[in-house]
């Protein structure tokens, strides 16, 4: 990728890195990953966006890849991560911007849009849409709580994530087996029959996840390596957990913005076999709610859960129609 750039910018209290693509004047255009991933995962995004003039920037988000991985697992609320974006915006001389995500990174994306409409002028997610902030019951009860509630004594990768140290001690072990399992088994490469993910009798994470038959054709040797390489920065997937280890602290965290709309455009991008969230077009479209200005969601086709890497082409012209239409800030 010989026109990505890359730096170190200090920002909220972290050094990030961060690869750019496009015109350092083109409008600004922020690209969050989500878990097991980093910056790498919007490579067709940075090469499609930054060639039409826009500036790309996608950081490894922190606890990721080249950026500072706390120690501390509530360091990595959602107002530490959008803190983080809008820092990295200031480090780079960027006054407004719009604010795209996948996976954890959507709910970055979102509520850097809820809490910072100042900075954030559009917003796009791809596989998890916004739900919006819910007024707090009383008593109140703790999502990983409600959580476990429903799932009994049957296992959720969400919960499992809990308990700092358990699922490293499963996940560290082979980073390579890791990334590569987690990318296959989300994927609309796997056969449905052999889908596990959300296996409720499985026992650990080598339960639900499995290993790939052989290549595939949407990732590359070179592109895990990649992958790989950002891990083993850090050499663990704690700083990635601990987003999950923070359920709870979000919910009081973002208690005051209860009943707050996204006024701004919005975008969802979803895939026939993402099932993260079990997604339909209705319901997305029930979210107006909470995203009034909220376009038609686009929906690719036979791709999973890794919408931008599966389909590249889709979503890069879905985000290139939406931006373009969205305008300069």
């Amino acid at each position: 990728m010989d026109d990505v750039r890359h730096r170190q910018v200090d920002t909220n209290g972290i050094s990030m890195h961060v690869a750019e693509a496009g015109p350092a004047d083109g409008r600004a255009v922020v690209l969050c990953h989500g878990f097991p991933e980093c910056w790498y995962s919007w490579r067709h995004q940075l090469a499609a966006l930054g060639a039409a003039g826009y500036h790309v920037i996608a950081p490894d988000q922190r606890g990721y890849g080249q950026t500072d991985m706390p120690d501390d697992v509530g360091a990595y609320t959602q107002l530490h991560l959008v803190g983080d974006i809008v820092g990295l915006l200031r480090a780079t001389g960027v006054e407004r911007a719009a604010v795209v995500g996948h996976d954890w990174g959507a709910p970055v994306a979102w509520n850097c849009a809820l809490l910072r409409p100042d900075v954030f002028d559009a917003v796009a997610a791809l596989s998890v849409h916004w739900g919006g902030v819910s007024a707090r019951a009383t008593p109140a009860p703790k999502p990983s709580e409600a959580l476990r509630a429903v799932m009994g004594d049957g296992f959720l990768y969400f919960l499992h994530f809990q308990e700092p140290g358990v699922a490293e001690a499963e996940l560290d072990v082979d980073i390579r087996r890791t990334v590569r399992a987690f990318l296959y088994s989300l994927s609309g490469d796997i056969p449905r029959e052999d889908y596990r993910f959300f296996d409720a009798d499985a026992s650990g994470m080598w339960d639900v996840l499995t290993d790939p038959p052989g290549p595939l054709d949407w990732l590359s040797d070179d592109d895990l390596d990649v992958f790989v390489d950002s891990f083993a920065v850090h050499g663990t997937f704690f700083g990635g957990l601990n987003w999950y280890r923070c359920i709870d602290r979000n919910d009081a965290l973002l208690a005051p913005f209860a009943g707050r709309t996204i006024d701004q455009p919005a975008l969802f991008i979803g895939a026939e076999f993402d099932s993260i969230f079990g997604q339909t077009q209705d319901g997305v479209l029930a979210t107006r709610s909470h995203v009034p200005n909220l376009r038609a969601p686009v929906w690719v086709d036979g791709s999973g859960h890794w919408i931008q890497q599966e389909e590249p082409e889709i979503v890069s012209g879905a985000l290139l129609d939406f931006l373009a239409d969205v305008g300069a800030p």
